[in-house]
């Protein structure tokens, strides 16, 4: 089953559009959702969850149909978004007294295990905590309601390795009985080289790829070259130039290899980092 299935979104802004935005995510897996910023991820991610109108489009979540299914979709879907702040002198058990309310099945349980997990202080005011801090409590609260869904925006920004490490081990966690998923937009490729399944690239706009994470890895491959090898045909083909005193260096696809090798350039398999630095290069 689809946990996630989007068709067709889109969402006109005066100086930026969401044109035919469209992939979908099976149960049992995590998807990454990367481009640069301003390419239109958050806008894509709360379009999604109808906390932005869409302006065209076919959204289906866990099987549920939105903005008609929107409350029971709520029910089974935990989310977070970076730009999400709490009332600042509320202290956190306060805040979740009342978040808990919304849903059918809150857990607390799980909830006192995700908190010890985190380190989250119950006592402590909302001010009190560091950005870390809120999106460890937000990403307790998102899961905490027995989500089969969760759509996250930068969960991992403004953490330190460490916990960068345990949030990404507990979302492998999540997904290991293979009735749950993940989506989650972040610049952290590292993070995704660890635990994403699939990838999907967004550039101004436009979905350039949604396919697994190894086929995405495996369209591309870095390149090395002298200033005598930069032909006319070999600059035609590489993706995000860049020229220097010594030579040359860029991203190709998968098909043009035979052609690289050909006349000596220097080859490397290209990493999630590599393929996003270079398809951006300006």
């Amino acid at each position: 089953m689809n946990l996630i299935e989007v068709k067709g979104l889109c969402k006109n802004f005066e100086s930026f559009r969401l044109q035919n935005i469209e992939f979908s995510l099976e149960e049992g897996f995590i998807m990454g959702f990367i481009g640069r910023n301003g390419a239109g991820k958050t806008t894509t991610l709360k379009s999604m969850l109808n906390l932005m109108k869409n302006d065209g489009g076919e959204i289906k979540l866990c099987g549920l149909v939105m903005p008609k299914d929107e409350i029971e979709i709520k029910n089974q879907v935990g989310y977070v978004f970076g730009d999400v702040d709490f009332y600042p002198e509320a202290k956190i058990s306060r805040i979740t007294e009342i978040t808990k309310s919304f849903y059918n099945e809150w857990n607390d349980e799980c909830y006192k295990n995700l908190c010890q997990r985190f380190e989250i202080d119950q006592s402590k005011k909302i001010k009190q905590l560091s950005a870390g801090m809120k999106v460890k409590y937000s990403l307790a609260v998102a899961m905490s309601h027995n989500p089969k869904l969760l759509i996250l925006d930068e969960p991992t920004s403004g953490l330190d390795p460490a916990a960068r490490d345990d949030l990404v081990l507990l979302f492998q966690e999540f997904i290991e009985d293979g009735q749950h998923s993940i989506l989650f937009s972040t610049h952290i490729t590292s993070d995704l080289e660890k635990c994403a399944d699939y990838i999907t690239y967004i550039k101004e706009g436009k979905i350039l790829a949604s396919t697994d994470k190894e086929n995405f890895r495996n369209s591309y491959f870095c390149l090395n070259g002298k200033k005598a090898q930069l032909t006319s045909e070999i600059e035609e083909k590489i993706i995000g130039l860049h020229a220097h005193q010594l030579g040359f260096e860029g991203l190709m696809k998968k098909d043009d290899r035979n052609l690289a090798e050909k006349i000596g350039l220097e080859i490397a398999d290209a990493s999630l980092e590599d393929i996003m630095i270079h398809i951006e290069r300006r």
